[in-house]
C-alpha cells in the first residue's frame, strides 16, 4: 500500500486582524479568571478563618475576585487588539512569521 508524498510547504502570517484576536483573546484570558478565580477565593477564606493580619481586607477582595473574570476578559481584548496591531505595523517592515505545514 503506498502512502501518498506529503510535500512540505511554507507559508508567511501577513497579517492578524485586530478585533478578531482580541476578542479570541479576550475569552481565553476570562476563562483563565475562571480558573484563578477559586485560588483568591480559598485564600480569603483561610485568611479570614486563622485571623491572619489582613485578613478583613481578604474578605473585602473575595468580592472584587468575583470580578477577576471580567477584569482578564476586558485585558486579554485589549491586549489581543494591541499586540495584533504592533505585529502588522512590524510585519509590513520585516515580512511576517514563517511557518512550514504539511
Amino acid at each position: 500500500m503506498d502512502t501518498p508524498s506529503l510535500q512540505r510547504v511554507t507559508r508567511t502570517v501577513k497579517r492578524i486582524a485586530p478585533l478578531k484576536a482580541g476578542i479570541m483573546l479576550g475569552v481565553i484570558y476570562a476563562l483563565l479568571g475562571c480558573i484563578v478565580l477559586p485560588f483568591f477565593l480559598i485564600a480569603a477564606m483561610v485568611s479570614k478563618a486563622t485571623g491572619a493580619a489582613g485578613g478583613g481586607m481578604l474578605a473585602l477582595g473575595a468580592g472584587f475576585a468575583l470580578c477577576i473574570p471580567i477584569l482578564y476578559g476586558c485585558l486579554g481584548f485589549i491586549g489581543g487588539v494591541l499586540s495584533s496591531f504592533i505585529y502588522n505595523v512590524v510585519a509590513k517592515w520585516v515580512g511576517g512569521i514563517e511557518f512550514e505545514v504539511e
